[in-house]
């Protein structure tokens, strides 16, 4: 008689058990449901409109910006950076900081993870203590990117005018300011730019135009993607050697090693299907960290303006650019399209045309 009552006693505990295991895993399931229509309330490309990156049609109603009508939507903003800190906290992934890692150690390159390098000595004394962006929350912040429609805009005291303003590439100024403005808090640098525009800093007279450079940044971030891919650690290497020596006034960044892959998965997430995020997709997303209102200028991936005149790849050189080239890394239009319509929405404003000389 006790072995059958204990018999019963145990089957019903176990029914308990499995009772209370199930309507558990239910709760989970419902609140991660709740989490993914909490990220996602609404497509940030709008329904019915062209996602294939292929088109590149300058007179595709995408392109067609009202900006007289413009107005800020703060809570659709608000919203966009609290989803993206789901994904990474830019403040935090905008460098590597020194302590996290020490000379020697062995990295592993984020777009060949097959090939590696090592933390140099030189690179480790640049890594920050803490992050460039810690704390800092500006109202009005201006993103430059490096598109020919810039040219003959007049854009540069307007863009000066911005609270913070962060610029792609190391792009020239100085010869361009009425069009690009100087200001520049935080610019960044692919290691190709040492080549490609400072010609390796081959000679004594490329060196000085790459101190002259970084000499005009005047303490301003200087954003350094060391560990993309394999190929540029030379550069990198020469380039903050120069700024050792010299003594340069720049606070340097060095990307996490995990930013690019969570940017891409924010995008993903948001059913907008990039490959590698540009520079400029990157630098808005991390913007919305510590920037309230967000403004680009010179992000325009086609050949000719909406007048149908021709726009250089960059303002500053003869690179051309395939835009709809299925080998590129990147998906240009199709990043395009997507701020366009985070630029109706009011969530950020994009300037593609001429500005007022009067601003």
């Amino acid at each position: 008689m006790q072995l059958e009552l204990r018999t019963l006693m145990f089957g019903i505990v176990t029914v308990l058990v499995l009772f209370l295991i199930i309507a558990d895993i239910a709760e989970v399931e419902k609140e991660i449901a709740n989490v993914a229509v909490k990220a996602n309330p609404k497509p940030l490309v709008s329904e019915g409109e062209d996602k294939s990156p292929a088109s590149t049609s300058y007179s595709n109603n995408t392109t067609k910006l009202s900006t007289d009508n413009w107005t800020f939507n703060r809570t659709l903003s608000n919203l966009i950076r609290k989803n993206i800190l789901r994904f990474f906290d830019p403040e935090r992934d905008i460098s590597i900081l020194k302590g996290t890692l020490k000379p020697g150690d062995v990295i592993h390159y984020i777009f060949d993870r097959q090939s590696t390098t090592n933390i140099s000595e030189n690179l480790y004394q640049l890594l920050p203590t803490v992050s460039p962006m810690k704390n800092q929350y500006h109202r009005r912040c201006g993103i430059i990117g490096n598109s020919g429609i810039l040219l003959n805009s007049s854009c540069g005291p307007e863009i000066d005018s911005y609270d913070f303003v962060i610029r792609c590439n190391l792009a020239p100024v100085e010869e361009y300011a009425g069009d690009v403005g100087r200001r520049t808090n935080l610019v960044t640098m692919n290691p190709s730019v040492v080549q490609r525009a400072f010609q390796d800093l081959a000679s004594e007279e490329w060196r000085e135009r790459f101190l002259q450079r970084l000499r005009g940044l005047s303490g301003s971030v200087l954003w350094i993607p060391a560990f993309m891919a394999k190929g540029g650690e030379e550069r990198v290497e020469w380039a903050i050697r120069l700024i050792l020596l010299h003594t340069v006034d720049v606070h340097t960044a060095f990307p996490s090693l995990r930013l690019l892959h969570a940017v891409r998965g924010y995008w993903l997430t948001n059913n907008v299907q990039i490959k590698r995020p540009t520079t400029g997709l990157l630098m808005y997303t991390m913007a919305t960290r510590f920037c309230e209102e967000i403004h680009l200028y010179g992000f325009w991936p086609f050949p000719q303006d909406s007048q149908g005149k021709s726009v250089k790849y960059h303002y500053y050189d003869t690179l051309t650019y395939e835009y709809t080239s299925h080998a590129s890394p990147h998906t240009m239009p199709l990043e395009f399209r997507t701020l366009s319509s985070l630029h109706r929405q009011g969530a950020l404003r994009l300037h593609t045309g001429s500005c007022d000389v009067g601003t």
